[in-house]
């Protein structure tokens, strides 16, 4: 039997839900869903309608690295991407194991939640 399930919303736990909105919106040119913010909580949807929501939780948690998942961006101009990103209040994360040839480049948001920046232009 086929699945019926598919992936709608990840889910973040954040310290600064107005900062991380802000952040997150312009990174991916997501908008919050109408009756979806609460005072820790908001689900970000994307503006064009494709793709699984962000939601972020307002939440204490333990920060553990490596994290236990993180994000990966496509993106067919890795360079302008990681640059915007940056501009927004991303930083790069240098790790010695990435290989020379990696099609990825580590980054984490302002509060430290890791995700890669996939260059698919050579797909």
């Amino acid at each position: 039997m086929a699945s019926t399930v598919r992936v709608g919303s990840i889910v973040l736990r954040v310290d600064d839900l107005a900062r991380m909105e802000a952040f997150w919106s312009a990174a991916l040119d997501y908008a919050p869903r109408e009756g979806s913010r609460s005072h820790d909580f908001i689900v970000l949807h994307p503006r064009n309608g494709s793709g699984p929501n962000i939601s972020l939780d307002q939440h204490p948690s333990v920060y553990n690295l490596p994290p236990r998942i993180h994000l990966d961006l496509y993106t067919g101009d890795q360079a302008a991407e990681v640059a915007r990103l940056k501009a927004l209040g991303a930083t790069e994360v240098h790790w010695n194991k990435r290989p020379a040839d990696a099609d990825y480049i580590i980054m984490q948001d302002p509060e430290g939640n890791r995700f890669c920046v996939v260059d698919t232009s050579q797909r």
